[in-house]
């Protein structure tokens, strides 16, 4: 319908053009003749033609493209067609396989519940077997079956406790073999690397002066210079009949320090009196403090650890003036960060965490004041107070087993401040703590049935347990051995290791007359 009402349009144009033309036409055939109107007439059927033959084209090539259209429509429409066609024969499919998979389905269920009525036969048949069999052996033991199955319970448990022993025996001797060849060498070798001197200290000082006149100026008129030196510095002075000598006594060796150096002082003026004596305790105590902070830093410095805190730095430097048992603080801590630092390379850890630990593993011993908690746990209060690391702060705090060590860093800790203090000459022992530690052990072996004697030998580096061969097998030793050790492990607090040997023997003796 667009087609032909397009050339009737062509048409009606092509005769509203020949109108005009024919009237044109006539009007020139009116002023100029008949021979105008003809050329006009014939001019007017050439355009007429024209205009017919571009409406034919228009319209041919209307109509192509209309049918391209058309062609195409009809090709997509087949293609769903086509589609739809497939889909619907894949469903056909799945419903056909779904249905022969629900009659397998069903046939297997029918298969299964009749196995299931076979089993549940049987195990009713197997059930009443085995109470048969359990009557006949109940009647033939003279047990019931609980109790029968007590007793075995009892002496499987023993058995294995006794096999398990034995492995945990052998596992642990051959662990020994192989990993103490590597543990000796990695710490022998840094203790080799980090060898340094050992000097135990004194609670007392000794003030060397040229003559013993100058021992009456020092003790003053009726005793006052003496008794104003005591009060400013903390420290008793005691002046007797040694030759050439003064005798400063105080467990805190700052305030002897102070002391010394305030008598060195005085003596050099040669003006003691008790208001000179207070002005230079006050300027000696402040010229310490400041060398406390300079031997921090220096130290830090030739540790090669950087970032500490300055309160931290400041205590580093007051363990030069502080003893752990005879043994310098400060030279054993420095001790203890090198040997942290060489083992934690010679393991492939990170040394600087490690020499860090190990410098400030001892910090909880030079506190301001004095609280009541073990010196491990309050260094990594105040070492957690100035934001150190984690794994510092746990190695700070586990070194003497007071928490549980999360961190690689804690037990190398541990091990090097052990090696440090343990070191022959390294340290001195109170005799009072010295017995009580041997009374301990000895008490703790005769803790066990069957213990006949227990010694403490080699300053309690070892114990001997003698128990009656009567009451105690080689079995039972050997666990008695194993839970000594424990027992001392987790109750005791000693330098180096501690020896358990459990001795079992039978003697028969008789006389011949």
């Amino acid at each position: 319908m667009d087609i032909l009402s397009i050339v009737i349009g062509f048409v009606i144009g092509g005769a509203i053009i020949g109108a005009v033309v024919m009237m044109m036409m006539k009007k020139a055939a009116e002023g100029k003749g008949s021979k105008i109107v003809e050329d006009a007439k014939a001019d007017a059927e050439v355009i007429k033609k024209e205009k017919l033959l571009q409406a034919k084209e228009k319209f041919l090539a209307l109509k192509e493209e209309h049918e391209k259209v058309i062609n195409e429509r009809e090709r997509k429409i087949a293609d769903l067609e086509n589609r739809a066609k497939q889909k619907n024969d894949s469903a056909s499919k799945q419903i056909e396989d779904a249905k022969r998979k629900e009659k397998e389905v069903i046939r297997i269920k029918e298969n299964l519940t009749q196995q299931l009525e076979i089993v549940e036969s049987k195990e009713n048949d197997l059930a009443s077997a085995h109470r048969k069999q359990v009557e006949q052996l109940e009647a033939i033991s003279g047990l019931k079956a609980d109790e029968a199955k007590a007793e075995l319970v009892d002496a499987l448990k023993d058995e294995a406790k006794t096999d398990a022993l034995a492995l945990i025996k052998d596992v642990v001797e051959e662990a020994k073999l192989n990993a103490n060849k590597e543990a000796r060498k990695i710490v022998v070798q840094t203790i080799q690397r980090v060898a340094t001197e050992q000097a135990v200290e004194n609670s007392v000082s000794i003030f060397r002066i040229e003559s013993d006149e100058i021992k009456g100026r020092i003790i003053g008129r009726e005793g006052r210079n003496i008794r104003a030196l005591e009060a400013a510095t903390g420290v008793e002075i005691i002046v007797d009949d040694t030759p050439e000598a003064i005798i400063l006594s105080c467990f805190d060796p700052v305030r002897r320090e102070i002391a010394r150096l305030s008598l060195h002082q005085l003596v050099s003026d040669g003006r003691i009196h008790p208001a000179r004596i207070e002005e230079v305790a006050k300027k000696t105590k402040k010229k310490l403090e400041e060398e406390i902070l300079e031997v921090g830093k220096r130290t830090t410095i030739d540790l090669g650890i950087h970032g500490l805190h300055p309160e931290l730095i400041r205590m580093v430097g007051r363990m030069k003036y502080r003893s752990s048992y005879g043994q310098n603080l400060l030279q054993h801590s420095r001790e203890v960060a090198n040997l942290c630092a060489t083992m934690a390379s010679e393991l492939g850890l990170n040394a600087k965490v490690a020499k860090r630990a190990g410098l400030l593993h001892d910090i909880g011993k030079v506190p301001d004041d004095e609280p009541e908690l073990p010196h491990a746990i309050l260094g990594m209060k105040i070492a957690e107070k100035y934001k150190e690391k984690p794994d510092v702060l746990n190695a700070i705090g586990a070194h003497h087993d007071e928490i549980e060590m999360t961190s690689i860093i804690s037990p190398i800790v541990q091990v090097c401040d052990a090696i440090s203090g343990a070191r022959p000459g390294a340290r001195r022992e109170v005799m009072e703590q010295y017995i009580n530690r041997i009374k301990d052990l000895e008490k703790i072996g005769m803790t066990y049935p069957g213990v006949e004697q227990a010694y403490a030998i080699q300053a309690g580096r070892e114990l001997r347990v003698i128990v009656e061969s009567g009451k105690v097998s080689d079995a039972e030793a050997d666990t008695m051995s194993f839970n000594l050790a424990e027992k001392i492990q987790t109750e005791m607090t000693y330098p180096g290791q501690v020896k358990v040997t459990v001795i079992r023997e039978k003697r028969a003796v008789n006389y011949a007359k």
